[in-house]
């Protein structure tokens, strides 16, 4: 980014070579009159603030940088240790009446330009950061390896367990589908062996039939002969022969008297 307006004291900064290009174009800003209602000093000069961003953005910004982006000029500030300043009585919860945002940085102060050079960007050296978070003593990379070598002995064992299980489980499996097979087996046994028995019933009851159907036979013929003396003597002999009836009944009597 190159400048392209600033009055004479952006003109002899520019001629430092320890000043980067972005603070000499912010020193510019800040001590040009003409840009005194959109960024200027505090009135202690230690610090400046920007009012209305959008206007600033638009305006301001494109003629001194290649852009016109504020968050973009914001953030260099901010690579450059540059700090925004919230007021006690602001607390940094009301919104104040006006748009103004005010920035600080120790080294940047009015009239003191000199002190600019002091104003370093902020550089992430990558290698002194690894070399801070890895710094690995050769006794932990030992016992890193160790670690590494019990817990592999650890999963080799585990699967080893895995598939000595497994090859039971097959095992198991056959077992189970044998098992079953002669199940069915047994059940188609037992399942004939109900059939004969209930066939075998079922013929043996048909025989008692044919048995039991002379002996009733036999039973109602004897039931007709009756005793000699339990026959039933006719009365109408009686009445036709009242003289036998005597006769016989006296017989009767005398042969029990007899006995």
């Amino acid at each position: 980014m190159e400048l392209q307006a600033g009055g004479p004291a952006g003109a002899s900064l520019l001629g430092g070579s320890n000043v980067p290009a972005f603070l000499t174009k912010l020193w510019t800003l800040v001590e040009d009159p003409d840009t005194d209602p959109l960024i200027c000093w505090s009135p202690n000069g230690t610090s400046f603030h920007v009012f209305d961003q959008g206007r600033f953005s638009k305006e301001v910004l494109p003629k001194f940088f290649k852009h016109n982006n504020m968050a973009s000029f914001i953030r260099q500030l901010n690579m450059y240790g540059f700090r925004k300043v919230v007021h006690i009585e602001h607390g940094g919860l009301v919104k104040p009446e006006r748009d103004d945002t005010e920035f600080q940085h120790p080294f940047f102060i009015r009239g003191q330009e000199h002190l600019l050079e002091n104003i370093k960007r902020k550089v992430t050296s990558v290698s002194s950061v690894r070399q801070e978070e890895v710094k690995i003593s050769s006794e932990e990379v030992s016992k890193i390896l160790n670690d590494v070598q019990v817990m592999k002995g650890k999963q080799e064992t585990i699967d080893a367990k895995i598939i000595a299980m497994r090859h039971e489980n097959e095992a198991l499996w056959r077992e189970v589908a044998s098992l079953r097979q002669k199940h069915v087996q047994q059940q188609k046994l037992v399942n004939k062996l109900i059939q004969f028995l209930v066939s075998l019933v079922q013929s043996n009851r048909v025989l008692g039939m044919k048995r039991k159907i002379p002996l009733m036979l036999n039973d109602s013929s004897s039931a007709h002969s009756l005793p000699k003396y339990s026959r039933p003597f006719p009365l109408e002999h009686l009445q036709a022969s009242p003289a036998i009836s005597v006769s016989y009944l006296r017989g009767q009597g005398s042969g029990s008297e007899v006995t």
